[in-house]
């Protein structure tokens, strides 16, 4: 798959440096983060369920962990997640998001201690995330905005680690009609690397930058020269989703 997902990327004009890193490899330097955390006391385990913490979310929202095990002995031998401990006077976390602006968040009210290792040993997103930037040298991340109220929590473990911070772009999710992801179990076609030139032109369009017609009939490195010459980001600005149009 790796090999693949390149191929693809080649064929719309993609670079890369480096070898494929796969995350399985940096196990021990999650490890080591999370030994760190625990010296500081930044970490705890916790043996809530899914289903507990959903149960107790609203409707259609993120559930905040209420802190249930927060001050619990629990036995370390029996299963359990590790959750990251949110100082007690933690200030919310600002930042300026270069296509969002400015982004605030509680991060103690909206989301709770959250989990960087889970209950099978899996390394949870956030912490393997900001330690694979960090060893990385990743000074600039742009991903899309169903991100965003990710990153102040990336922000804490960065601070706790004492990782630099990069700067942040998020850019706006293309969505389906009805606001839902793109997903194969929902039939999203995958990348067709013969329409690259055409998919890239109508990628373009999406996003507001108004290519001309006939770019669409123009090879791969004449479309990336042209779209970096026009590339007008504040038309982006604020934008969190761009819907195709309904079948």
């Amino acid at each position: 798959m790796a090999e693949a997902i390149q191929r693809v990327l080649e064929s719309f004009g993609f670079e890369w440096s480096g070898n494929v890193v796969f995350q399985k490899d940096r196990i021990d330097l999650y490890g080591e983060a999370m030994a760190r955390l625990r010296e500081a006391g930044r970490t705890y385990p916790c043996r809530c369920s899914r289903a507990q913490l959903a149960s107790a979310a609203e409707p259609g929202l993120e559930p905040v962990y209420p802190g249930t095990c927060r001050n619990r002995r629990s036995n370390e031998a029996l299963p359990h997640a590790l959750r990251f401990r949110i100082a007690e006077d933690q200030a919310p976390i600002r930042f300026a998001d270069e296509w969002q602006g400015e982004v605030q968040q509680d991060c103690r009210r909206e989301a709770g201690d959250f989990v960087i290792r889970r209950r099978d040993g899996i390394v949870a997103y956030h912490l393997a995330a900001v330690v694979d930037d960090e060893v990385q040298g990743i000074d600039r991340v742009v991903r899309g905005a169903d991100l965003l109220s990710s990153t102040p929590r990336q922000m804490l473990l960065q601070q706790a680690l004492g990782y630099r911070t990069p700067a942040y772009a998020h850019l706006p999710l293309l969505v389906e009609a009805d606001g839902r992801k793109l997903a194969k179990s929902r039939h999203a076609i995958a990348l067709d690397s013969a329409r690259a030139p055409e998919t890239l032109c109508e990628v373009l369009r999406w996003l507001r930058q108004d290519p001309p017609a006939e770019l669409a009939r123009a090879a791969v490195p004449e479309i990336w020269a042209w779209a970096l010459a026009h590339w007008r980001p504040a038309r982006l600005a604020g934008c969190r989703e761009l819907r195709l149009p309904a079948a």
